[in-house]
């Protein structure tokens, strides 16, 4: 009978340090990560996209039913804008270009992710001050570069050997990544401690015994050793761990940074293992009606991760803490997220077709050949003379950038003169 992996937790002695002044207990908390938040917003009308997933809905929920095709029922991202895409790593260290947050997960309409990742990039278009006409190029960029993900005679040799030049540097940093690299850009730090400060706040003791506690659990431990080949009876030490600020639209849900230490690597000097806790929120995007899918949370999260990205997913886990539903993962060097804020023409046109088709076919390994074949022909519907994308699809962006860029200016005014929250 094989021997589950032996989880153990006990402080390391660079994790003793004193709390730093000006750092909230748990209590206190909340209010100044609202106040990030709306700070993060306010930097630009890209953030603000980015970090306003209601509003997506908000206005969906207001459009008349029949403006969009329903596609089929499939996993969708649910909030698929350009910093929710970037370098994975599978347990193997190869690395794609897939969805990195999967948050917001659930079966539902695919037409959404296509839309939404057109505002963001739409608006990163308006942000880099390009002229309109861009804006339509990037639009039937974006139709082609998803319809070809669906379209098995299509190809794509010729969009990844036109990769946008953000895309290509971000997968050769990725590539040549170590661990010394994500800890400093993570930590901050090489030592096997969370440096506390303004990125990583201290625990409070009860929640340091919830994170202890859930790592003695062997199907926890088991995440860390399986992606390092350790064996059965590996034992997993945590050696820090701190309340992490991190994120935007997620920040005052629980998030946890925790350093383990597999069979004594990082005591002699190896690397160390970063995990994310994240508490998983009730999804905002709308599912199907119909569809069965986990109803907790943290597994409908994985379970979303496991089709869409599954890079990703393999090495996820849902679990409880404070009773509370969070997935964990193990973070690698290759992880890094995406930013797209200033583009060129020629970039802004290769970056929409490119990303769109790494959408396109996390949908289209869902579905079977007739489901492909009906919603390519559902998305070759509706093409005018003078614009060669999807109608639905641009009467959208143009209504979305426009109640964004007027949501956005309202959050400025509140933030400017602290008039309450968003």
């Amino acid at each position: 009978m094989s021997k589950k992996p032996v989880a153990t937790s006990k402080l390391s002695k660079q994790s003793a340090s004193p709390r730093p002044k000006n750092v909230p207990r748990a209590d206190g908390r909340q209010r100044l990560l609202t106040a990030r938040r709306n700070a993060r917003m306010a930097r630009s009308a890209h953030a603000y996209v980015r970090g306003s997933t209601t509003r997506f809905y908000e206005w969906l929920d207001g459009i008349e039913g029949h403006a969009l095709p329903e596609g089929p029922a499939v996993w969708i991202c649910g909030d698929c804008h350009t910093g929710n895409l970037g370098p994975v790593a599978d347990s193997h260290g190869r690395v794609e270009i897939q969805i990195r947050d999967l948050d917001q997960t659930v079966i539902g309409n695919p037409a959404h992710d296509l839309i939404r990742l057109g505002l963001s990039l739409a608006t990163a278009a308006r942000g880099s001050d390009l002229p309109g006409v861009t804006t339509v190029h990037m639009m039937e960029a974006l139709a082609d570069g998803y319809e070809r993900a669906f379209d098995d005679s299509a190809g794509e040799s010729d969009v990844h050997a036109e990769k946008p030049e953000v895309v290509r540097v971000v997968m050769k940093e990725a590539i040549r990544r170590s661990w010394r690299h994500l800890a400093e850009e993570r930590i901050e730090d090489i030592e096997p401690c969370i440096p506390l400060g303004s990125r990583f706040w201290p625990l409070e003791k009860p929640e340091r015994r919830e994170i202890d506690k859930l790592f003695t659990k062997a199907s926890i431990a088991a995440l860390a050793t399986a992606l390092r080949g350790a064996g059965a009876e590996a034992e997993v030490q945590v050696l820090d761990a701190a309340y992490w600020v991190k994120g935007c639209s997620s920040l005052g849900r629980l998030r946890y940074a925790v350093l383990l230490d597999i069979d004594g690597a990082a005591a002699d000097g190896g690397d160390p293992c970063l995990i994310d806790i994240k508490e998983a929120a009730q999804a905002a995007a709308p599912r199907y009606s119909g569809v069965r899918m986990p109803r907790d949370n943290a597994e409908r999260v994985v379970e979303g991760a496991r089709h869409l990205s599954p890079s990703l997913g393999e090495r996820m886990r849902s679990a409880r803490l404070a009773d509370r539903p969070v997935v964990l993962r193990e973070l690698l060097p290759q992880d890094m997220k995406l930013t797209i804020e200033q583009l060129t023409r020629d970039e802004a046109t290769k970056a929409a077709r490119f990303l769109a088709l790494v959408v396109g076919k996390a949908h289209a390994r869902q579905m079977d050949l007739a489901e492909r074949k009906a919603w390519l022909g559902e998305l070759r519907k509706n093409r005018s003379k003078t614009l060669d994308a999807p109608g639905w699809l641009w009467t959208s962006i143009v209504q979305l950038v426009s109640s964004h860029a007027a949501g956005y200016l309202e959050h400025c005014r509140k933030y400017a003169t602290g008039a309450g929250e968003d």
